[in-house]
């Protein structure tokens, strides 16, 4: 099956959102899985809300993601240019041609006319679709309308039957074609419209299969039309392309996933710090089945199971604990010398870390890491986890404790621990992990006859800042003797 070629197509407006990613995951999947190819084209010719940042945001997306592509943009291929902005010349010409061939035609009714018409079927329980007034008009209809000032669109003409095909996910579709009315192609402007440029790009670059979202099922018949009328003006070539539409994501109350709720920018997980592979994982899952109730998988695992008959065609719902948890999973898969160079950038941007962080800061992140990466879900929590080892280092804050944490363990009877906690700490010997721990309990539960909570809450409030903290007596020894000592006094002060 090395000839099949599948697309991802996206238009660059707004932030990369999951359902998107989803749809780019199942064409990239089905690609690798057959040694096909997978393109990346740009449908960015709506002037008025493409822009250049969603473009690179685009970019930028798939390849965080690790999704390569053989075809598209920064990579060129047999077919480009792959951003439709950059074809417009091929668009003019093909729509000349169906002009020509009589498969289009030119429609001069305003806006006022054709919601005066839907209005007029609606009423009359019809479909409200366009009603084919232009279909036959006479010269001297045109040169009136013409006269008039009227700015044509191009539209399509429909043959007048019902259209069915094998849904590569859903089985057989129909269309009836009173549902499937004349539609425009090029805008009165001589903009090209999606449903011009969507499926000519598809025939010019030779694309077998069309994996794409349930909510383009409706304009399928629309591009089988066209794509017979390229087919008989000699532009296409072979069979059509097969489609197969993906299952909706939906989002809380059971609705559609949409670009206005948060969980669906791709954006705000690469901002949380969610892990590439982890997103991935989730994603595949929503609407697909690797089989024997396995959840956890590569990207590259997927690919080598991923079958299009497996997609399930009912709707499937984004759970953003169940998208974590899988990340937490990840998390702890992860090498731990892995874990701390992705965290590094995290604990630059919030200003833990300096842009050139010290070879001393870097096996401080790596002696701390192995004692976190059980309990993190995203990189930010790590950031949380392991900031107070960094505090008060040279372009790093000032360590501090949080003053409500402070309020509720820091009392007057903290005091006399925190002191004992210091002087058994400065008898230690050789400042490790074990040595840390047998100073503390001697002094503070056999000495103070403290229950552990009471002995050590004060001492990792006082040298972390917080109560939740990574394993007490481990962060001791990686924070060393002298800055655990001193924070010791600062919280006695």
């Amino acid at each position: 099956m090395s000839d099949v070629r599948v697309r991802f197509c996206p238009s660059p407006t707004g932030n990369p959102h999951v359902g998107m990613v989803r749809t780019a995951l199942f064409n990239w999947a089905y690609a690798r899985h057959t040694g096909g190819t997978f393109i990346f084209r740009i449908e960015d010719t709506d002037t008025q809300r493409d822009s250049e940042q969603s473009y690179n945001d685009l970019l930028a997306s798939l390849r965080w993601l690790g999704m390569d592509w053989d075809e598209g943009p920064e990579v060129g291929g047999p077919h480009g240019p792959y951003r439709q902005s950059q074809r417009m010349e091929i668009y003019a010409d093909i729509a000349a041609q169906l002009l020509a061939a009589g498969h289009a035609y030119r429609c001069y009714c305003s806006q006022e006319e054709l919601e005066e018409r839907r209005e007029a079927a609606r009423a009359a329980n019809k479909t409200p679709g366009y009603d084919g007034a232009c279909r036959t008009l006479s010269d001297e209809q045109i040169s009136g309308y013409e006269a008039e000032g009227r700015k044509p669109v191009i539209r399509m003409r429909m043959p007048d039957t019902d259209w069915t095909w094998n849904d590569l996910v859903r089985g057989d579709v129909t269309f009836a074609a009173e549902h499937v009315p004349d539609y425009v192609i090029v805008r009165a402007t001589g903009e090209p419209l999606y449903t011009l440029t969507n499926p000519v790009d598809d025939v010019l670059m030779e694309v077998t299969h069309v994996l794409r979202g349930e909510d383009l099922l409706s304009s399928t018949p629309r591009q089988l039309a066209l794509y017979d009328a390229l087919l008989a003006i000699g532009v296409a070539k072979g069979a059509r392309p097969m489609y197969g539409h993906l299952p909706y994501v939906m989002g809380e109350g059971n609705k559609k996933l949409s670009k206005r709720d948060p969980e669906s920018s791709l954006m705000m997980y690469r901002e949380e710090g969610y892990l590439p592979e982890g997103l991935i994982n989730y994603l595949a899952l929503l609407g697909w089945s690797f089989g024997d109730d396995i959840e956890f998988f590569s990207k590259e695992q997927m690919a080598e199971r991923f079958d299009v008959a497996r997609v399930n065609a009912n709707p499937a719902r984004f759970d953003l604990k169940k998208c974590t948890a899988i990340n937490a999973e990840w998390m702890r898969a992860l090498d731990p010398e892995d874990l701390a160079q992705r965290l590094i950038p995290y604990l630059k941007s919030e200003g833990v870390l300096t842009a050139d962080p010290t070879d001393v800061q870097l096996a401080t992140l790596r002696a701390a890491v192995p004692h976190v990466q059980e309990r993190m879900e995203t990189l930010k929590q790590g950031v949380a986890m392991t900031a107070f080892l960094f505090y008060g280092d040279a372009g790093s804050p000032a360590f501090s404790v949080d003053p409500d944490e402070a309020a509720k363990v820091l009392t007057d009877d903290a005091r006399p621990v925190i002191q004992e906690a210091m002087n058994a700490l400065n008898a230690v010997g050789e400042w490790t992990t074990e040595a840390i721990e047998e100073a503390l309990r001697v002094a503070l539960i056999d000495g103070l006859g403290l229950k552990p909570k009471l002995a050590f809450g004060p001492v990792r409030v006082a040298v972390t800042g917080r109560r939740v903290s990574p394993p007490l007596f481990e962060s001791l020894e990686i924070l060393g003797r002298e800055r655990a000592l001193s924070r010791l006094q600062l919280a006695l002060a």
